[in-house]
């Protein structure tokens, strides 16, 4: 509970500040970097992780200005930048997802997506979606994992990665259905993956 009665700075304040103040803008890596560690630890692993949050935070910070503050939310601008860096991992996440479908459960690490992991786990499924996953077109999986994993909604996701809405509609559809396919047309993470 907080005990100051000073106001919390919402993001695009933080961000506008920056331009006067640069020093401001750690705030932001304040709020999102754990969060950002989870997300690109979740599709790369932890070996590329502290690099591609520092570059996620070093290429929003020189991208600043061109920040439209009438988003007071800056997590999907973040996420979109993180999303666009792992896109030139690609080869990296196919091969974790592959791997990680022929171990066993991972170590639970603090987080929401951890939570939807060891469910699936328990369910027996995570080898299921992880080969899901690893077949998902990029787009595909960029947009379910940004709204299963991150809890976007739809307009989030779609200004993470630049796209229409009805883009990113008609790619959870996409990847909705061939992650249901996968799984043998059982879903036991109805609420995560069909939202």
């Amino acid at each position: 509970m907080r005990t100051d009665a000073s106001p919390v700075v919402v993001d695009s304040e933080i961000i506008a500040g920056s331009l006067d103040d640069p020093e401001k803008f750690a705030a932001l890596f304040d709020r999102y970097a754990a969060m950002l560690y989870r997300y690109i630890s979740f599709r790369l692993g932890p070996a590329l992780t502290e690099d591609l949050v520092g570059e996620t935070f070093l290429i929003a910070f020189r991208r600043r200005e061109a920040y439209d503050v009438s988003y007071r939310d800056a997590r999907p601008w973040l996420l979109g930048i993180a999303t666009k860096l792992i896109t030139g991992h690609r080869r990296a996440e196919i091969s974790r997802y592959r791997a990680a479908e022929r171990q066993g459960p991972a170590p639970a690490v603090d987080g929401p997506e951890e939570a939807i992991t060891r469910d699936l786990t328990a369910q027996g499924s995570r080898p299921a979606l992880l080969h899901a996953l690893a077949l998902l077109p990029r787009g595909d999986r960029d947009v379910l994992l940004l709204v299963a994993w991150s809890d976007m909604t739809y307009e989030e996701a779609a200004r993470a990665l630049g796209i229409p809405v009805g883009t990113v509609k008609s790619r959870l559809n996409r990847a909705r259905r061939k992650v249901r396919q996968a799984l043998g047309g059982v879903n036991p993470l109805k609420e995560h993956i069909d939202g």
